[in-house]
């Protein structure tokens, strides 16, 4: 669990928002006023992140158009520095082009005016929250990119043949077959060796199958020969595939 704060950072004011403790989603929460003392501000901006516990602090960096860093950028960063060294937790920046457009469009829409005297301070808070949310939203998605990424390293193979030709392969399912012992495959992606070999990519199989041979201690995959009884334990194969799908499809 992690609570993580954001803060929108400007001259002078400063929008807050917080993330639940699961870090799913962000909740617009006040506006500090900045005095015009940095120190005093400082402080007063790492006593928010204190006071509701968070581990992770979330700043707006203020970009350009075009994604370049201005003089608004340095003293934007001059400030978070400044903030992680008080509030002791790690600062990480979001890109905020966009945000204060984003809050003021939502604030219209539900309409709330612009003569409220209200309205400056909503906006920086329901903007902090925007800067969270794009945050919060790219940590998922890189969590789960790194998710498939490791599931795809651990099923990928790579074996070499006797030309020294390297395949890689990703594994589907080692299966017993008649006493022998198979492992079968689909292609990963073709060794650089025979990438232009001009064979048509239709013509590549989809499945490849492998006997296990050799001792324990020393195994090999061998390509089955037998044509006759490759097509049987293909056969075993895509019998035992079908039922893993149904059995994932319907648990019970």
């Amino acid at each position: 669990m992690e609570l993580v704060v954001a803060f929108d950072i400007g001259d002078k004011r400063v929008g807050v928002a917080f993330s639940d403790p699961f870090g799913t989603y962000a909740m617009p929460s006040d506006t500090y006023f900045r005095t015009g003392n940095f120190r005093e501000d400082v402080a007063a901006v790492a006593a928010i992140a204190k006071q509701r516990g968070a581990t992770r602090i979330v700043c707006g960096l203020p970009l350009a158009e075009d994604g370049s860093e201005s003089v608004q950028s340095e003293k934007t960063r001059k400030f978070g520095a400044a903030l992680e060294k008080e509030a002791g937790v790690p600062v990480e920046w979001q890109d905020e082009r966009y945000t204060t457009r984003a809050a003021r469009s939502d604030l219209g829409r539900i309409g709330v005016s612009s003569k409220q005297d209200k309205k400056k301070k909503r906006v920086d808070s329901l903007a902090a929250a925007y800067i969270l949310e794009y945050y919060l939203s790219e940590k998922r998605s890189n969590a789960m990119k790194e998710e498939r990424n490791d599931y795809d390293d651990d099923n990928i193979v790579e074996i070499v043949d006797e030309e020294g030709n390297t395949y890689r392969y990703e594994h589907l399912m080692t299966f017993e077959y008649q006493g022998e012992w198979y492992c079968a495959f689909t292609p990963a992606s073709e060794p650089a060796e025979a990438a232009d070999d001009g064979e048509d990519d239709d013509e590549a199989e989809d499945v490849v199958i492998f006997r296990i041979a050799g001792s324990e201690d020393d195994e090999t995959l061998e390509p089955v020969e037998d044509e006759a009884l490759l097509d049987e334990v293909f056969k075993e194969f895509m019998t035992r595939y079908d039922e893993e799908a149904e059995d994932s499809e319907d648990p019970e």
